[in-house]
């Protein structure tokens, strides 16, 4: 395995994005030797401020990192402005996705998938890409300066224009297992939620499957599908899906449409929350995973809460007392239930749960509020 790069990390000061920045730039291969936290890291020139971006060219002076990460969406007139004062490559957000779904990316349809989403985060950066380039070349600037931004345009819309049509290919395929599977007459369920939740070790424990887990985020990029027992007489169908994420831009959802439209046509989506959490950012993650699932239009109806790692939540009481208010997510509205994918518990009851709604169908009559804790 390739040593990690070292990498100064730009972020808010919040707990939970220090968390998740750093979880990101180590599923990219990137080890954070300096975290610098500003509240505004959207302003006009470098991002962060005049100060505290003259207090990071320090830092990288004496240092020596390999990249500078950024956890936020910067235009590349910003990028090209701290590359230049720091004279070292940098990083924003979407980009460190991006370079994480290159690194997970498996399957043909995921890999076009990935390809299909960094044409797309060029093309929206072209014109700026090209202006700076040609200023000279500088760190994340390479190799542009010969293009004009209409010619650049040009060669961009090509080779989406053909990754689209292999991806359209894709979907075809996909669609007609889709078809066959639905001859099976078998009921469908998805495995959905905000990366690293454990959705895989969930789908694992039901199928007994050894899909890899617990190697950072985004470890699924295709959808798996497998079936599984509740009892000896009833089998369904089950996917494992890709993660969601905080600010996860539109065109990346759009470029993986195909493979998150499994959870349009399931019976049921699982939609699996950490519990371990704390409430505001449970609350924060269940609003990120339920937008995109709003984008696919699927209804509250089909949706059961897993709130996962149960074993790790001290007093569940309390917990489910504390949901009920929560802004975001309205227990009294929906199916909830604890879980531990890891240990097992509530397992049993959950396959009960399934059982119970595919064997009378009567899944959309059941009352809500219903908590097994």
């Amino acid at each position: 395995m390739d040593r990690p790069r070292s990498a100064i990390l730009i972020t808010y000061p919040e707990t939970e994005s220090i968390e998740e920045a750093t979880a990101l730039a180590d599923a990219a291969g990137y080890k954070v030797w300096k975290t610098v936290t500003q509240k505004n890291i959207t302003r006009s020139r470098f991002g962060i401020g005049h100060g505290k971006a003259l207090e990071v060219q320090e830092m990288v002076r004496i240092s020596n990192p390999d990249i500078i990460i950024f956890d936020e969406v910067l235009k590349p007139s910003q990028q090209y402005n701290i590359a230049s004062l720091c004279r070292i490559e940098v990083l924003d957000r979407e980009r460190l996705i991006l370079d994480i779904f290159e690194r997970r990316a498996i399957t043909k349809e995921s890999t076009i998938q990935v390809k299909l989403a960094e044409l797309r985060y060029e093309t929206v950066r072209i014109k700026d890409k090209v202006r700076l380039a040609k200023l000279g070349e500088q760190p994340g600037f390479f190799g542009l300066g010969k293009y004009d931004a209409d010619v650049y345009s040009l060669d961009l819309k090509k080779r989406i224009s053909f990754l689209k049509k292999k991806l359209e290919k894709e979907k075809k395929k996909r669609e007609m297992h889709r078809v066959q599977r639905a001859k099976s007459g078998l009921p469908t369920v998805s495995i959905a939620g905000y990366t690293s939740a454990g959705k895989t070790t969930l789908f694992n424990r039901l199928t007994g499957e050894t899909k890899r887990t617990g190697e950072g985020m985004f470890t699924t990029l295709s959808t798996y599908t497998r079936s599984f027992k509740v009892n000896r007489n009833m089998k369904l169908l089950i996917s494992d899906t890709i993660g969601f994420i905080n600010k996860l831009p539109p065109y990346m959802i759009d470029a993986f449409r195909s493979t998150l439209n499994e959870m349009t046509y399931s019976d049921l989506t699982l939609l699996v929350i950490d519990g371990s959490d704390p409430l505001n950012v449970i609350d924060k993650k269940i609003q990120s995973s339920t937008k995109v699932m709003n984008d696919l239009m699927i209804p509250l109806t089909k949706i059961l809460y897993l709130f996962n790692k149960a074993d790790q939540i001290k007093d569940h009481d309390s917990f489910v007392k504390a949901l009920t208010k929560s802004k975001v997510f309205d227990p009294l509205a929906s199916h909830f239930m604890l879980i531990s994918s890891k240990t097992g518990y509530n397992i049993e009851k959950l396959e009960n749960f399934l059982r119970l709604s595919f064997d009378s169908r009567s899944y959309y009559g059941l009352h809500y509020g219903s908590a097994v804790v």
